[in-house]
């Protein structure tokens, strides 16, 4: 539930911190007061849409906190870790900045996320139910989510397995479109892929030549210098009496030093073994100055096969490996456009059976739908009832949708399989005894629009698991017993999930378990928006301005007190007048 909310700089509202309770809250106050907007900015909070409107003039950006607590199995902690957030003792704060540049910044217990994150966990906590979600109801293409939330428990396993199989066959779908492209476009790319593929299998790469031939290169480039370098160090060694003559003497001399003083007969084995190393190493240069190679001709040809390379490089790749790996690659879409006739059939023959799995997988969510429809439909009638609609019919349908262009046909039918299915589902509603059933959106007035949408939010509310409802002005266009049927619903709501509701109904303010009255001044020649929790005497006054519109009288004021001692004893039948 939602614990405290903090707005600072937004919209006409300086600063407010507002502490809710559990069970129905509700706010009331003149029009214009900043009702809406307090509804506006929870909206934000939870990842609505911003704007630098709503930041407050002068201001250079406005400020929204929520806390939240929440159950230790609510769904809103399994996201939250999912994105890294961290969460302790099942609580949430929301934060979220809008600058006077329209720029968001997101938190979620101090961590920084983008606004889809922030949205999906905020929508996971609170349902906020306003004027849109009566326009929702008229479109008929967001019924299916309403059923479906409606049956999420038998739906879902099934929807998840259909829709992995609809992705697979929409990506077939691209792969044949793409493979039955037209014939010039076809040709010219065989003729590319060929003459790539020949220029670099004429070329005869081996892999890493393009290295090997540069360390050659350069040993040939410098041939005469690494020749001269390595005889003067075997002369040095081993030439005209120098070298290693001078420590062969030496060696002979300590060797018959050694029979006078045995002392130095490590000395002389240090010595020993140092002549022998250096002559092994004189050797050895010369081995390698006989085998250097004066080759013209051969630097020449590495540096014409080098040229060969490089200008390969500019084209395919930045080295031969990658040269190889795109004639690789060449080589597999010329044989896939060659032999594209085979390759469609194989795909074909792969999509074919996908759509038989996905007829299947269709007919199985259509099934679980109508059993679905035929449930909300009486769980419906029944909330319809307790609101005054007794004699309204309300009835869920389950049409197929019609084809696209893209629908295949499967045994001589066209199927119009889409992301939910093949189902079109739509809301009927006929409001009197006698009258045929009709489409919702054209025979339901704006008081049955929210009376249908309240007993709709009254059968999912336990089922959707947020904590909080937020109900804004869903009261409109009814009054008298049906007013009173509203606030007992609500109240029923608020039984299983803390409600939040903007209410203009005396009725529903009568029902509430805390009274928030809001209301605005002017201070410094500046609009300011606040917030009281009104007493109980508070109630009675406010109740009364809601019943009278204008002035408060004696009656009013009467009628406010029974209005509250109805409620009392609603809230608790063990109540005896």
């Amino acid at each position: 539930m939602l614990i405290e909310l903090s707005i600072r700089h937004f919209a006409i509202i300086e600063e407010l911190t507002v502490q809710f309770e559990k069970g129905l809250t509700v706010l009331t106050g003149e029009t214009g007061a900043g009702k809406s907007i307090i509804i506006d900015a929870i909206g934000l909070l939870l990842g609505g849409r911003g704007s630098a409107e709503f930041v407050r003039y002068g201001e250079k950006r406005a400020e929204i906190e929520g806390l939240f607590i929440v159950e230790d199995i609510h769904p809103a902690i399994k996201k939250a870790i999912s994105y890294g957030v961290d969460v302790q003792d099942s609580m949430f704060i929301l934060r979220r900045n809008i600058t006077s540049q329209g720029k968001s910044i997101c938190r979620v217990n101090g961590k920084l996320v983008t606004l889809a994150i922030l949205r999906e966990i905020g929508q996971a906590l609170v349902d906020i139910h306003g004027q849109h979600e009566h326009q929702a109801l008229m479109h008929a293409e967001q019924h299916i989510s309403m059923l479906d939330g409606f049956a999420q428990k038998k739906l879902t396993p099934a929807l998840i397995e259909y829709q992995s199989l609809f992705r697979r066959a929409r990506q077939l779908q691209k792969q044949l479109l793409s493979l039955n492209q037209n014939e010039q476009e076809m040709a010219q790319k065989i003729d590319l892929f060929q003459y790539q593929l020949q220029e670099i299998e004429q070329a005869n790469l081996q892999p890493n030549e393009d290295l090997v031939l540069s360390q050659e290169r350069h040993r040939l480039a410098h041939s005469e210098k690494l020749f001269s370098l390595l005889q003067d160090s075997y002369s040095s060694l081993y030439g005209e009496g120098r070298g290693l003559d001078f420590l062969s003497t030496a060696v002979s001399h300590l060797e018959e030093a050694v029979t006078i003083d045995e002392e130095l007969k490590d000395l002389f084995e240090s010595v020993s073994n140092s002549f022998f190393l250096l002559e092994e190493a004189a050797f050895s240069l010369r081995d390698r100055v006989e085998q250097i190679e004066f080759d013209p001709s051969r630097l020449e040809f590495i540096e014409s096969r080098l040229h060969d390379i490089q200008r390969l490089k500019r084209k395919y790749g930045s080295t031969v490996d990658e040269i190889l790996e795109h004639a690789s690659v060449v080589e597999e879409e010329l044989d896939s456009i060659i032999h594209k006739d085979d390759r469609i059939n194989k795909l074909q023959d792969e999509l074919d059976g996908l759509w038989q799995d996905l007829f299947v997988e269709a007919k199985g969510l259509t099934e679980v739908r109508k059993q679905a429809a035929a449930l909300l439909t009486d769980a419906i009638h029944q909330q319809l009832r307790s609101l005054y609609m007794e004699k309204t019919t309300f009835d869920v349908r389950v049409h197929e949708k019609l084809p696209s262009k893209y629908s295949p046909i499967i045994d001589g039918k066209t199927v119009p399989f889409s992301q939910d299915g093949i189902d079109l589902i739509e809301f009927y509603l006929s409001t009197n005894p006698g009258e045929p059933m009709k489409p919702l959106s054209k025979v339901a007035s704006g008081g049955e629009i929210s009376r249908i949408m309240l007993a709709i939010k009254s059968i999912f509310s336990n089922q959707q698991g947020v904590t909080s409802v937020i109900f804004d002005e869903v009261d409109t266009g009814v009054s008298g017993r049906v007013a009173q049927a509203i606030a007992e619903k609500i109240h029923g709501i608020s039984l299983g999930s803390q409600v939040l509701c903007i209410t203009h109904l005396p009725q529903v303010a009568a029902m509430a378990d805390s009274h928030l009255y809001i209301q605005k001044n002017e201070e410094r020649d500046r609009v300011k928006t606040s917030v009281n929790v009104l007493t109980k005497e508070e109630k009675i006054t406010e109740i009364a301005r809601m019943i009278s519109g204008v002035e408060i009288t004696d009656l009013t004021l009467e009628h406010a007190k029974e209005l509250l001692e109805l409620a009392e004893k609603l809230k608790h039948p063990s109540i005896k007048s």
